[in-house]
């Protein structure tokens, strides 16, 4: 099996951190919510990188990232439906795209970043893709997440078959960019991330006015001059 399917380090320290906020009379439920992402996110980054420590291969990486977020989800899914019925509003500053989410958001892309640099993939693939990539796998997360939600099977099985299922397919197409005939393919398709999906991402109705968010944090490795 490529992913290992274990709670890791995700633990129940949202739950306590949620307990703390619900006491506080004044708070929001938008920053209840907001809190929950940001330390979710950052628990699933730590149990992600100790599953993936001496792994290199990419389909395994991108598969242990995926179940360990399906992992440290587990304990939230029987209220998935009710924070995907307020995320799933575009103008809501608790959707994943919004400004508001940019911190929880940097964190995911930086783990897909790490999934990418720490394997056996990074030096061949082209450099356009590289850039990109990461924010591709976030958004192959957004679709798991999705599929998450609606799954009523035992310990969501079937997201987690989803998830060994489409791991090394992901792999095998980011493998073909390599080869110069799949280049002009690749590139078209970078064009058209940039031009359409990038650009509606920190960029919902409800935080327009805000101040644009911070660029994602540079990676160790320097970026590869283009082929």
């Amino acid at each position: 099996m490529m992913g290992t399917h274990s709670s890791g380090q995700c633990s129940s320290g949202v739950v306590s951190m949620s307990a703390t906020l619900l006491d506080i009379g004044w708070v929001s439920k938008e920053f209840l919510i907001q809190g929950f992402y940001d330390r979710m996110t950052h628990e699933h980054l730590v149990d992600a990188r100790a599953r993936m420590e001496g792994r290199t291969d990419f389909a395994e990486r991108l598969a242990i990232a995926l179940e360990s977020w399906i992992d440290c989800a587990a304990p939230y899914h029987e209220f998935a439906a009710q924070f995907f019925r307020t995320a799933a509003d575009p103008n809501s500053a608790l959707s994943p795209f919004s400004n508001e989410s940019h911190p929880a958001r940097a964190t995911a892309v930086q783990l897909f970043r790490e999934v990418l640099d720490g394997s056996d993939l990074a030096p061949k693939i082209d450099p356009e893709l590289d850039e990109l990539l990461p924010d591709l796998l976030w958004l192959h997360l957004m679709v798991v997440v999705l599929y998450w939600v609606f799954d009523r099977t035992d310990d969501t099985e079937r997201t987690r078959a989803f998830v060994q299922r489409c791991s090394p397919f992901v792999a095998k197409l980011v493998t073909l960019s390599r080869y110069r005939v799949f280049r002009p393919l690749v590139r078209d398709a970078v064009d058209m991330v940039k031009e359409f999906v990038l650009p509606t991402i920190g960029k919902t109705t409800a935080s327009r006015a805000a101040q644009p968010a911070a660029p994602e944090a540079k990676t160790k490795r320097g970026r590869r001059a283009k082929a």
